[in-house]
């Protein structure tokens, strides 16, 4: 945990933005793979981790804003859980380590807020994603499961992303921990990737480094040589010469705040002449991008700038054609790039996304409303503010069926040059990506410098044979 003072601090802007009403905070439970006592890895709900700090299951708490109380609920260790589990710090002292003193019975959460509503206070909640908190909340104020994202408190939502949204320095500390982490393991993967190897040998790798760290992964690890698959979590394929590598991982620090890189490498010793061509334009987005970052400027301007370097460099080597101005507003471009070109970042890869993308990435000036492919996919639009952590991560993605089902249907034949596109069918994917800081001037790479262009890479590569 940080100091008391962290926790204490921030329940008290929360209180000062809000008017009325009890906040409800549900902390997370165990949740078991196949059988009750055999559990995944407990991650606690990241905005209970921000304003409590206890990370330990079954734990509840509510701040009452009109009697300026604030109640932990949650039960001490009984001596069945001291047998299996060894003796821990107790409720109590973990209490006090977050500036809190009154802890009731985790059993009297619900009297308190059926006593809540028989006085017609209003009880601000979050929306759930875990399905025994929607389970709770369903029944605690008889609300349909399915309703519960809609009935949930808009005012606590926007509160929490606009304190959570601005990063203090001892969170800053943490995420540059933890992207130095995650470059130390991705430097390390590309030293120790050989032919022949399979890519569940380095995703091994990440994970025992990760643990080895004192935290764990902020998310699977994606490590594919199939990298036109976003999210790839497949690990079977062996790893050949002429291949590329694709991974994307980080590491979570301790006290959950995340890392999230990606770098692209050649299976052998050098990238071909193709590979290098697509790197460079990929490259050219990230570092055009990165130069966008201030104060005051759109995120989603950042996001259609990159996608036209992009769509001109794939111009250049004749995959693309015509106007490039036109081609990105009609989304042609996103044949090649799918998604977006960022998220916030900060205990969550994706920072709050369980409070809503269009609360976190957008706003109400700046509202989400598009279905065009590629451009739906941007979880963040909005305008910059110093304090903001978030990713850079153009890509070039080649993907077979959407190359049959486009050309099929003859969609953009005047931007995309199918002909050309066809040997590149089996490419594959590249991806670069780093985690930024907005400053007051600009903004700055969280963590260290890790190999970047080609050169780079290749040398690591060619000290790995």
């Amino acid at each position: 945990m940080f100091e008391k003072k962290v926790y204490v601090q921030r329940r008290s802007v929360l209180k000062s933005k809000l008017n009325s009403g009890i906040l409800l905070f549900l902390g997370n439970e165990d949740s078991p793979m196949n059988f009750k006592d055999n559990i995944y890895h407990f991650r606690q709900d990241s905005t209970f981790l921000y304003y409590f700090g206890i990370n330990e299951p079954s734990l509840a708490a509510i701040i009452d804003l009109d009697e300026d109380e604030t109640i932990l609920f949650g039960n001490e260790m009984s001596i069945d859980d001291i047998v299996w589990m060894g003796r821990q710090k107790t409720l109590a002292e973990k209490s006090a380590d977050s500036g809190l003193s009154n802890i009731l019975p985790l059993d009297q959460l619900g009297i308190y807020l059926k006593k809540y509503q028989g006085e017609n206070r209003t009880v601000h909640f979050l929306p759930p994603y875990r399905p025994e908190n929607k389970i709770k909340l369903a029944n605690w104020f008889d609300i349909p499961i399915d309703q519960l994202k809609e009935r949930s408190s808009l005012s606590f939502i926007k509160a929490i992303v606009a304190q959570r949204s601005i990063k203090s320095a001892e969170e800053i500390t943490e995420l540059d921990r933890a992207a130095s982490i995650s470059a130390d393991i991705h430097l390390m993967v590309m030293q120790q990737a050989k032919p022949g190897m399979y890519e569940r040998e380095l995703a091994a790798k990440i994970q025992s480094e990760a643990l080895a760290s004192g935290g764990n992964l902020a998310y699977p690890v994606i490590l594919t040589v199939q990298g036109e698959i976003l999210h790839n979590h497949y690990y079977g394929n062996q790893l050949r010469e002429g291949q590329l590598v694709l991974n994307d991982s980080g590491v979570e620090t301790a006290l959950g705040y995340a890392g999230d890189l990606t770098r692209t490498f050649p299976v052998g010793k050098t990238f071909s002449a193709e590979q290098k061509d697509v790197y460079d334009i990929v490259l050219s987005a990230y570092h055009h991008a990165k130069g966008l970052l201030a104060p005051g400027v759109r995120y989603l301007d950042v996001h259609l700038a990159s996608c036209k370097i992009l769509a001109q460099g794939l111009k250049d080597i004749g995959l693309m054609k015509g106007n490039i101005e036109d081609a990105v507003q009609a989304g042609a471009h996103a044949m090649f790039f799918q998604c977006g070109t960022g998220h916030m970042m900060g205990l969550d890869v994706h920072d709050m996304e369980d409070l809503g993308e269009q609360y976190v990435g957008y706003t109400d000036d700046l509202v989400k409303n598009t279905t065009q492919f590629g451009l739906k996919s941007l979880r963040l639009g909005k305008a910059l503010e110093a304090g903001y952590v978030l990713t850079v991560e153009p890509g070039i993605y080649i993907i077979p069926e959407l190359i049959d089902r486009w050309k099929a249907s003859k969609q953009f034949a005047e931007y995309i040059n199918y002909d050309k596109l066809e040997t590149f069918r089996n490419f594959s994917g590249i991806r670069v990506e780093d985690d930024f800081l907005i400053t007051e001037s600009g903004s700055r790479m969280l963590g260290k410098h890790l190999a970047l262009t080609t050169e780079e890479i290749e040398s690591i590569r060619r000290e790995a044979y």
